[in-house]
């Protein structure tokens, strides 16, 4: 079965839009975008099962699944292969590598997915470029998004990471250093006008104060 896509304006998304909602086929029964409302999502896609390289990312995603758990983030995976051909890969990695995957897997054949996220183009006649993650903020909307070439695996690590930074800075009264990790020291965000970035309680480094991080 297609997906049903509910916006389908093939651009390519930016970080602040709304994430499209799309409801589809996956492993683990239809699925709506609109079902992870309330909860961070990464939605992620490959370009076929039973390549290497995905799987690799398969198998550390689910090694790392508490960690997602503890961070109230669901994952959703995308290839246009076929439902069986997910559950066959599925299993073939679960009996191969000793982990499960709890994650769902959507399919898409028509490639519509990939084109209302602008994974591929409408000129694309196959998945090649679809090697894209996106953080999905509670609200549906897109916060983060990562390309990967075909030959290059996905860093679980990384992922956790932006996660992490994602969420300690959406009230907006903080930002994250280069390679933030919780516990290490934050960043005050910068002084807007010069009235308060000339005050005598701004310091030197007002455009650059490192705070501890309060969690």
């Amino acid at each position: 079965m297609d997906a049903g896509i509910f916006s389908n304006d093939h651009k390519s998304l930016k970080i602040g839009d709304l994430a499209p909602n799309f409801r589809a086929r996956t492993t683990q029964g239809e699925r709506s975008l609109e079902d992870y409302r309330g909860r961070w999502l990464v939605f992620f896609s490959h370009p076929a099962d039973f390549t290497p390289v995905c799987t690799s990312e398969f198998v550390a995603l689910a090694r790392a699944q508490e960690e997602f758990d503890r961070l109230d983030c669901a994952l959703l995976g995308l290839s246009v292969d076929s439902l069986y051909a997910h559950v066959a890969w599925i299993q073939t990695i679960q009996k191969s590598f000793d982990v499960k995957i709890n994650f769902p897997i959507v399919e898409d054949p028509s490639m519509a997915v990939g084109r209302a996220y602008g994974m591929i183009d409408d000129d694309s006649s196959d998945s090649s470029a679809m090697r894209a993650s996106y953080f999905i903020d509670p609200e549906g909307v897109i916060r983060a998004i990562t390309w990967y070439p075909l030959s290059v695996g996905r860093s679980v690590d990384e992922i956790i990471r932006i996660l992490t930074a994602l969420r300690k800075t959406a009230s907006g009264k903080v930002f994250t250093p280069e390679g933030w990790r919780p516990g290490k020291d934050v960043l005050a965000p910068p002084e807007q006008t010069l009235s308060t970035a000339f005050l005598p309680s701004a310091g030197h480094d007002w455009f650059y104060k490192l705070m501890k991080d309060n969690k």
